[in-house]
């Protein structure tokens, strides 16, 4: 069994591997990209970390005071980066948001295990973030300041954030695996029912635990008419017909401690070997296209009509993405089921 790094240990393999991402090396050494962070905290050359409060009640409210910043949330197939303000936060005792015109976000709080306030020397100046990560070490949020971003409210923001422990090592939790499809094959028929009297997107969740089912097990199991399964590789499409059109979205990609969402168009996509890129000025999206292992156009009734979103999942059942076309007023998305409709059923 091999010996634990030590915090010097992981900061000499930082300091050797310098044009590599935090994410990367920390997989490379086999440890989490928090416990990489941690290592470096208080001064080291080109670097100042400090160790802050990562429950969301504690920051969510005080970043406002940074102005126009870029956050960024992630899963292992999908990178979601969003510029603007943080706005409005409104607590819950399992669920908080972010509430914004550009930052959007659906956050819960039990997993926001530990923070890191971060400053970097680079060519180009300082390089201030704030990073959190669940009890895994794996990262729910990174907030990066900006050129245009009040630098004046960083250290006062990381001074009330500090905490007592300023220790450079951290225990991290064995990460939990992703959860297998379940389905409930005799319960199809109540399923399909109970799925058409639905008035919100938010009763599926429930309809499927009641069941006894989670979200990939029950759409495995609805199919027509109410989920259509389509080809992987029909999603480089579905981005390339989505921006020609000038087609909004709303796009959610998240991790079990975070959820960040996208409202507008998609019009710059660059594909880039196996990555699918969105590069516009205040949105960039980066997504693994071959970790699409299952897509799906799922149609949930609502109240004001059906919302039809293209889902996606990777090898091992993990939701990469959701998107929805935005309503506007009356509009009724025929462009948007259009676009669907016209993708490869696998």
């Amino acid at each position: 069994m091999n010996k634990p790094l030590t915090a010097e240990d992981i900061r000499a393999a930082k300091s050797a591997n310098t044009g590599k991402r935090d994410r990367d090396l920390a997989d490379s050494l086999g440890i989490s990209e928090a416990e990489l962070v941690a290592a470096h905290v208080g001064t080291t050359p080109g670097m100042t970390v400090t160790r802050i409060d990562a429950h969301p009640d504690a920051v969510m409210p005080r970043l406002t005071a940074l102005g126009e910043v870029m956050a960024l949330t992630r899963n292992a197939s999908c990178v979601h980066e969003r510029v603007g303000t943080f706005e409005t936060y409104k607590s819950g005792p399992h669920a908080s948001m972010v509430l914004g015109k550009e930052i959007d976000t659906r956050i819960f709080p039990k997993f926001w295990t530990f923070g890191f306030a971060i400053e970097n020397e680079t060519e180009k100046g300082i390089r201030r973030t704030l990073q959190f990560f669940d009890a895994s070490g794996d990262a729910l949020q990174k907030i990066f300041l900006r050129d245009g971003s009040n630098h004046d409210a960083w250290q006062p923001l990381v001074d009330v954030l500090a905490l007592e422990d300023q220790s450079p090592e951290i225990a991290v939790e064995p990460r939990q695996p992703t959860e297998d499809a379940k389905i409930n094959a005799d319960k199809r028929d109540i399923l399909v029912e109970e799925w058409a009297r639905m008035t919100d997107t938010h009763q599926f969740n429930r309809l499927a635990a009641k069941l006894g089912m989670n979200r990939l097990g029950a759409y495995r199991l609805a199919g027509a008419p109410f989920v259509r399964k389509i080809k992987p590789e029909a999603v480089a499409d579905f981005l390339d017909a989505v921006s020609a059109a000038h087609q909004k979205v709303v796009l959610f990609v998240g991790n079990r401690g975070n959820i960040q969402i996208h409202w507008g168009t998609l019009d710059t996509i660059k594909p880039m070997g196996p990555w699918l890129n969105v590069l516009d000025p205040r949105f960039n999206l980066h997504l693994r296209g071959d970790h699409l292992a299952e897509v799906y156009v799922v149609d949930k009734p609502t109240k004001r009509g059906p919302a039809v979103s293209l889902e996606a999942f990777d090898a091992d059942g993990g939701l990469i993405f959701q998107c929805f076309g935005q309503r506007e007023n009356d509009d009724d998305l025929a462009q948007w089921h259009q676009i669907l409709a016209d993708l490869p059923e696998a």
